[in-house]
């Protein structure tokens, strides 16, 4: 290479690394805004996860087409409250002991990890974003002042008919009752609080934001009671409909201290609903209730597509935990099964990888840092879940993590690429292997063949199970009462 050739490589390689610091510089001041999108007792009956043949949800399918879908992610509570109190607090529930319902600004005095913790949207704020939302994002709403702007709590589960259609929802004394009940109802969508929550959301999309902004959309079906107009449950014929695989007796190899935490004595089971001829009901109510709620997620992706923000946007859609149609013979979510523990996650976003599906077994406390490292702010030392962001670049990238979800103090569920393990207080255990047995109706913990891989799950168990944090309980299921009364002992 003569002088005048060496001169210019210099020049040229000189003014790239200039350039490419100049672009660094820009994309870490241009920070991402942020569309968080909570979808109520959502399971995998989304057609991109495949979990029922009859489902359309052709909104949530292109969002899954344009950013990275994750099969296997799992909430860290089988209810609302905890489940959500975990993802945003980014605190496991053995950590807080908020293991059943908790009121919103009952969160942050639960015990000494929960009062020094910085809320997800707080972090944000502090960070210098301006937080946005609407609808249940925590158990109810928010805690008063973590959103900049607040769209508030819509209220109920409603509307409901004046008279039940189908469903008591009674369960005897001291266990409580629910709202479960299925049937077209009201007349139009506009009556219904996820079509407000998604007018309100696509008015701030128009809106000039001079900072980066978070804003949350908490969407409440297919959350019981399932009622939505009738145009709805005519996407789903009921003759055309297929009801989830069943097992008469499943449970029987099943301890007894697993069968008492996922009793439901309020809900249906499967046997009564086949002996009413109402399972093929429930599954078309479900699945208005989805479609209804697909519809509404993508008049506000359409809403963010129209607006300024599209190319700077990570968006995250995802459940606070699955819910069981049937399977088990049960309605409900309230178990560390795969029905109920399994929740779709999706991340898209510019400049992020399209088209991806990822089946390693992540966490929805996994958000928290994984929002932080896509907006480039620094880790919250706090968070005790790990940022996805590697499988957004390989969905094959090696993942140490296993999942865990918690139901009341010191009963875990371990989930994997492969295996499901469950422990409970007493040492009872259960094990599946979902490469040959998906509905986990064959329990394996007994047999000697799997001592190996028990150990192997067993280490991803919390060191820590905090006592029931005061503020948080859940008196529908007798064992739960028992529970706590224990620990006041």
């Amino acid at each position: 290479m003569n002088r005048r050739q060496f001169l210019k490589s210099a020049l040229i390689s000189t003014f790239g690394a200039i350039l490419f610091n100049s672009c660094t510089q820009f994309t870490a001041r241009v920070k991402p805004n942020i569309l968080f999108i909570a979808i109520d007792d959502l399971n995998d009956w989304i057609g991109c996860m495949g979990g029922h043949p009859n489902t359309k949800t052709p909104n949530i399918d292109t969002l899954a087409n344009n950013g990275t879908l994750f099969t296997n992610a799992h909430c860290q509570a089988p209810i609302c409250g905890p489940s959500r109190a975990s993802l945003m607090t980014g605190l496991l529930p053995s950590t807080t002991g908020i293991y059943g319902q908790i009121n919103d600004n009952d969160i942050r005095e639960s015990n000494d990890a929960t009062r020094s913790c910085i809320y997800l949207p707080e972090y944000l704020n502090q960070n210098g974003y301006k937080t946005m939302g609407i609808g249940k994002l925590f158990h109810h709403h928010a805690p008063t002042g973590v959103l900049d702007i607040s769209g508030g709590r819509v209220p109920g589960f409603g509307p409901k008919p004046e008279e039940r259609m189908k469903w008591e929802g009674k369960s005897g004394p001291n266990h409580g009752g629910t709202s479960t009940d299925w049937g077209a109802f009201p007349k139009y969508d506009r009556e219904m609080p996820d079509y407000q929550s998604a007018q309100w959301a696509k008015a701030r999309l128009k809106e000039q934001h001079d900072e980066p902004f978070f804003l949350g959309v908490g969407f409440l079906r297919p959350h019981v009671p399932w009622h939505v107009p009738q145009k709805w449950f005519d996407m789903h014929p009921v003759e055309e409909l297929e009801t989830p695989s069943y097992l008469p007796n499943d449970l029987n190899d099943i301890p007894e201290i697993g069968k008492r935490i996922a009793d439901l004595p309020m809900m249906p089971t499967t046997e009564w609903a086949i002996e009413n001829d109402e399972w093929k009901n429930i599954v078309q109510a479900y699945l208005a209730c989805v479609s209804f709620v697909d519809h509404y997620v993508g008049e506000v992706l359409t809403a963010l597509k129209d607006s300024r923000y599209s190319d700077n946007t990570v968006i995250i859609l995802w459940g606070d935990h699955g819910y069981h149609i049937g399977e088990k013979n049960r309605f409900g979510k309230h178990s560390l099964w795969e029905e109920a523990t399994r929740a779709p996650l999706i991340i898209s976003g510019s400049g992020l990888n399209r088209a991806q599906v990822c089946t390693k077994a992540v966490s929805m406390i996994d958000v928290y840092p994984t929002l932080l490292e896509l907006c480039g702010l620094e880790p919250n030392p706090q968070n005790e879940g790990h940022s996805v962001t590697p499988l957004l670049n390989d969905p094959s990238f090696h993942w140490p993590h296993g999942a865990i979800t918690t139901y009341g103090r010191n009963n875990h569920g371990i989930r994997d690429e492969y295996f499901r393990y469950i422990q409970y207080e007493n040492g009872a255990e259960e094990l599946y292997d979902h490469r040959n047995d998906h509905d986990e109706w064959y329990n394996l913990a007994v047999k000697e063949a799997y001592t190996e891989e028990k150990a192997r799950l067993k280490q991803h168990l919390p060191r820590i199970n905090e006592p029931w944090a005061p503020t948080s309980r859940y008196d529908y299921n007798k064992y739960f009462i028992e529970q706590r009364i224990r620990e006041s002992e």
